[in-house]
């Protein structure tokens, strides 16, 4: 079955707000700034919802769609680790700087299709 790109678009985009909702996290585990300017329960329900809705999508590949569920595993073990440790030691500290890097670099090329998907509109 061919995909609309509408279709397309709206996959697409949705990496982009995983990958974004997971940085925030990330974010919120190494910056108390972050914490309190961004509830979590509401940060937990849009990242919950939005890897729900990935996970349907990706249920037709699921190679793709395991790999995604590791990474989000991943990210998330690394920050509940070091939210639960308080203040992170340098090896958590580097982890979360490379997992931020990795989710900056996939959100800035998703966005980057994104935007093309939406000028072949």
């Amino acid at each position: 079955m061919a995909t609309s790109t509408k279709e397309q678009i709206d996959v697409t985009a949705a990496l982009v707000r995983l990958y974004v909702f997971l940085a925030q996290y990330l974010d919120r585990c190494s910056d108390e700034a972050a914490r309190k300017n961004y509830p979590d329960s509401e940060l937990q329900g849009h990242l919950a919802e939005t890897r729900r809705q990935l996970m349907e999508i990706l249920a037709v590949n699921p190679v793709v769609k395991k790999k995604l569920e590791q990474e989000c595993d991943r990210i998330l073990a690394l920050g509940a680790s070091s939210l639960k440790a308080g203040v992170a030691d340098a090896k958590t500290r580097e982890a979360i700087g490379s997992e931020r890097a990795i989710l900056r670099s996939k959100t800035l090329a998703l966005s980057d299709l994104v935007a093309v998907f939406r000028a072949m509109e």
